[in-house]
């Protein structure tokens, strides 16, 4: 079963505006930065105390988030820079707000600001943090007299207007907030940055169509603006309708601008709106906007999900024609040729994927279901278990790994070690079915547990798109509460989750709605529902 979320390879996709996306390398990894830092290392050796050196190591680590480094060197720095290093000192107490900041230590971030500014009282760098920093701390009124300060430093300042709107918002006073964010505006009306600075102010007054424009106001600036891209993705995560319309908007208005098509075909995909995700991406190819081989992937993915299985094997030959060294595309090739029942085909091309990226963990799941579906069930556990130690945190490969060790190799014991580790996890999002806590717990036989843990998701998360009910129709199913199941299903597809596969044929694991296959009015609700899977 895959289920897409906007996630970090989706953002660095659409950011790149349909560019292929680079694999990103830590700082600290990076021989030039290496080779810099050695030498500080031989300097210090030679003098511990030399506070020019240290300053700039903990620069060098600040710029490569290696805070504790950082942290470290500029406490020395300022025990062993004397009062009268005004300028060295300064940097320090700069450096280490910004290092609290980053940490979540405010109330330290803003001694050192106030310590900084003791030295540099008129610096507008110094004094913007210490606005950010007041306002991050709820101290308002300290924020707005911030902010107004940094005006008079500089009047033609946009940072100035847009926090003192951040701070009559606060303040409720909203006839000031919509004034600053003027004059921010007028200000400097090319300026991207300006206008995702105010969509935030606007998305904290609660005017999200007004956020959505501003962050397509942005893109038309710069249309490489990560942090606007960012934004407007995650708005189709939390308020789908307000991005959908503004996107709509934008194409209404500029037809030619393939981007703002393929933003809108991205976030319609990421919540299952597949027969909207691919008229988007036909659209960037007839019109010839862009010819790219991830348009292709996604349209092969869009079809995998509706269970158009030629299609989507037509895609992502199409996209691989063009590129032959990305895994995904191989692994996409793989669950459809599996879907398709071509096996042994599907497990070759599980292992071209891994050939590309040892590393890829949805190449081994996809060889390993190959197995599962060849009978060669001791390769299929030992695959899963290779992802298990490539992700020890992922629920999804011990769930997937009990139940091969379980229904094909007759080690229930084995089995429920397994869903026991998944129990123990502590997911960031333990109020989320992903974390599939509430289903190991059913199969340990916890069902009091395993349901509550299913009701309390589903009477408490927001559902945006369908995704937390097919999870509750999954529960209900292999729970055997087949009423409940077929509301949640029934409420899943209302809200537009128009997953057919995994409706009709996801068998991975024991997260499926298996069970209810067999039942008529199952799929005679599959069928009332055929337009969202383009299927009248």
């Amino acid at each position: 079963m895959k289920i897409r979320t906007i996630a970090a390879g989706t953002l660095i996709a659409a950011a790149a505006w349909l560019a292929p996306a680079a694999k990103a390398q830590s700082g600290i990894q990076n021989p030039m930065t290496q080779a810099v830092l050695a030498v500080y290392a031989d300097e210090l050796r030679e003098n511990p105390r030399d506070y020019n050196i240290l300053m700039a190591r903990a620069d060098e680590y600040y710029r490569h988030s290696e805070y504790i480094r950082s942290l470290e060197d500029v406490d020395k720095v300022l025990e062993y820079a004397p009062e009268t290093e005004e300028d060295v000192r300064l940097r320090a107490y700069v450096l280490r707000a910004g290092i609290y900041n980053e940490t979540h230590r405010p109330q330290q971030a803003l001694r050192d600001l106030e310590e900084a500014l003791k030295i540099a009282p008129d610096s507008y760098s110094v004094v913007y943090q210490k606005a950010n920093t007041e306002y991050t701390l709820g101290k308002y009124t300290d924020a707005k007299f911030s902010y107004m300060k940094l005006e008079r430093l500089n009047s033609r300042a946009p940072e100035a207007y847009i926090g003192q709107a951040r701070v009559a918002v606060k303040e409720n006073n909203l006839g000031t907030a919509n004034e600053m964010l003027a004059k921010a505006v007028n200000l400097d009306p090319n300026n991207a940055e300006t206008y995702v600075r105010r969509a935030s102010v606007r998305k904290l007054m609660g005017d999200h169509n007004g956020a959505v424009d501003d962050l397509i106001l942005a893109l038309s600036a710069d249309n490489k603006h990560n942090r606007a891209m960012t934004e407007l993705l995650d708005y189709g995560n939390t308020n789908y309708p307000a991005a959908m319309a503004g996107l709509s908007n934008a194409i209404a208005q500029a037809p030619q601008v393939g981007m703002f098509r393929y933003i809108r075909a991205v976030i319609a995909q990421a919540h299952f709106h597949y027969l909207a995700a691919i008229q988007d991406y036909q659209a960037i190819l007839d019109e010839k906007l862009y010819n790219y081989h991830g348009i292709y992937a996604s349209i092969a993915e869009c079809n995998f999900a509706l269970g158009n299985y030629a299609e989507a094997l037509d895609n992502i030959d199409r996209a691989l024609s063009m590129i032959r060294d990305n895994a995904s595309y191989y692994v996409t090739r793989s669950q459809t040729l599996r879907a398709l029942g071509r096996y042994d085909e599907a497990i070759k091309a599980g292992a071209e994927a891994l050939a590309v990226d040892r590393q890829s963990n949805d190449a081994l799941v996809e060889m390993a279901m190959g197995y599962v579906c060849t009978g060669n069930y001791d390769e299929a556990s030992n695959l899963i278990g290779e992802a298990m130690l490539n992700d020890a945190e992922s629920s999804r490969y011990p769930m997937l790994r009990a139940w091969v060790m379980e229904k094909y190799l007759n080690k229930p014991t084995a089995a429920a070690q397994l869903y026991e580790k998944v129990t123990e996890m502590d997911h960031y999002y333990i109020d989320n079915p992903r974390s599939l806590k509430g289903f190991a717990l059913l199969f340990l036989g916890q069902t009091e547990a395993a349901t509550r843990w299913m009701e309390n998701i589903l009477r408490t998360v927001t559902d945006y798109d369908g995704l937390i009910h097919y999870y509750g129709a999954c529960f209900y199913a292999q729970a055997g509460d087949m009423t409940r199941a077929m509301k949640c299903a029934e409420e899943a597809l209302n809200l537009g989750y128009a997953n057919y596969h995994n409706w009709t044929e996801a068998i991975d694991g024991r997260v499926n709605v298996g069970p209810l296959r067999d039942d008529l009015k199952f799929l005679n609700m599959l069928h009332r529902h055929d337009a969202i899977f383009g299927k009248e």
